[in-house]
């Protein structure tokens, strides 16, 4: 489950009874149906060109306004105009009180967190860890006759064709030990946009929920420039149009393959991630 604090005011994401009450007062499902259609109607788009327009035609101004357009525009610095409309599609829209953020039947994290999981993975397999592949390839490429490469793609090749554009982030932690909780749910998203920062996550929350203290990191997004870590594709037009060039090159490199949010420049949920790495095994594998 995520809040939304626009200007001190909670809401429940994704948008359910929960976020519909506490926006208009509606209390019955049928109530904002009406209220949804009514906002929807105010900037319905039959052919939605971009993110506002997909937004307003799913959702209405008032909802849009608070909870979707600040929070978008922080995350991907571009107005949400020139934003592609598929963006919001992810959201699910509900006339019950489940607020779980997916529609998945199961959801969790690994026991332990990722990092547990990853170490159990990797366990009795050879890890080398700081070093640059790309300056190293021709060594590398020695001892492996297929290599995975989950790094850019368009770095991989020199930026051959061109350069990609990436969005990156800034994390702020702080340890706060006189305080047990700090804000009483894992993920709060802040929606307007004079705060700088996109959210707050508390990650005893995730798991860890007992013991004194507390840590929080704030999340700021950032664009992304030679030497940040690039966390996600900005996924336009222009930028998919050079990605498939890319991918056509790829394809004349037989024993390279490129996966990942960086290597298939695209934007996965972490199920999404495991479900295409199954894919590329099967593939990789044959």
């Amino acid at each position: 489950m995520v809040i939304a604090n626009y200007k001190g005011e909670l809401y429940s994401m994704p948008f359910n009874m929960y976020t519909f009450n506490k926006m208009w007062g509606v209390v019955t499902p049928a109530e904002a149906r009406a209220k949804l259609d009514e906002q929807i109607a105010l900037g319905k788009t039959d052919d939605p060109q971009n993110l506002e327009e997909q937004a307003l035609s799913l959702i209405g101004p008032d909802i849009y306004n608070k909870l979707v357009k600040g929070y978008t525009e922080k995350q991907w610095g571009r107005k949400a105009t020139e934003l592609p409309a598929f963006i919001i599609r992810r959201l699910p829209v509900r006339l019950t009180y489940d607020n779980n953020y997916f529609n998945d039947n199961y959801q969790g994290i690994p026991v332990g967190g990722y990092t547990a999981w990853i170490e159990r993975m990797l366990d009795g397999i050879e890890v080398r860890l700081n070093i640059d592949f790309l300056k190293e390839r021709d060594s590398l490429a020695k001892i492996a006759s297929k290599i995975i490469y989950t790094g850019m793609i368009d770095e991989y090749y020199n930026y051959t064709l061109g350069k990609l554009e990436y969005r990156s982030l800034r994390f702020e932690t702080e340890y706060l030990p006189d305080t047990d909780d700090f804000q009483g749910n894992a993920v709060v998203n802040y929606t307007d946009a004079e705060t700088p920062f996109t959210r707050i996550l508390e990650h005893k929350h995730f798991e860890f929920g007992k013991g004194r203290g507390t840590v929080i990191t704030r999340e700021y997004p950032s664009e992304w420039k030679p030497g940040d870590e690039p966390y996600y594709p900005l996924n336009n037009d222009t930028n998919n149009g050079l990605y498939k060039k890319y991918e056509e090159l790829s394809g004349k490199d037989g024993n390279v393959f490129f996966g990942g949010r960086l290597g298939k420049y695209k934007y996965y949920d972490m199920d999404d991630t495991i479900a295409a790495c199954m894919q590329d095994y099967k593939r990789i594998t044959k």
